[in-house]
């Protein structure tokens, strides 16, 4: 692993404004992203990275560029394993943000528990897409999985 294997910036294209938990969680997101992160592009040795996401046609792209602004890959990923992921994360979150206003220290710890399910569930799913085409950690993934699901919520395909 070289020391150059990380994403110095990020940006989601196609996400503007903000939409409560979603905008919430990716705030959070991008933020511990940029503090650590270990991603590498199998064959690469050419970051630190910036990275830009969208949704194209109903697929992830990821757009990996050198910190230059040069063009390493476009991966292209679908989105149709996540869905069911991707809803029960948001719907867990907003429960959970509600509960922070209104709900007993248990229950705040009990939805917390299960957000952290199934956010690891997500980060899980998302290491094996990459598979032999982005080599990130476990903590990347989970960051990464939270921006994702945040560009799928914008774009109103749950």
């Amino acid at each position: 692993m070289s020391a150059s294997e990380y994403i110095v910036s990020i940006e989601l294209l196609g996400l503007s404004g903000s939409d409560t938990t979603a905008d919430r969680e990716r705030r959070v997101a991008v933020s511990d992203l940029l503090e650590s992160n270990h991603f590498s592009p199998e064959g690469d040795n050419l970051g630190p990275y910036n990275v830009n996401l969208s949704i194209d046609d109903g697929k992830l792209a990821i757009d990996i560029r050198t910190e230059a602004g040069e063009a390493v890959h476009v991966f292209m990923f679908s989105l149709g394993p996540f869905r069911g992921i991707f809803k029960d994360y948001f719907m867990i979150c907003e429960s959970y943000h509600e509960a922070v206003r209104d709900s007993s220290l248990a229950q705040i710890e009990a939805i917390d528990m299960g957000r952290r399910g199934v956010h690891n569930e997500g980060a899980e799913l998302l290491r094996e897409r990459f598979m032999g085409k982005i080599d990130v950690d476990f903590e990347t993934a989970r960051r990464l999985f939270t921006l994702i699901g945040a560009l799928h919520h914008r774009a109103g395909s749950n």
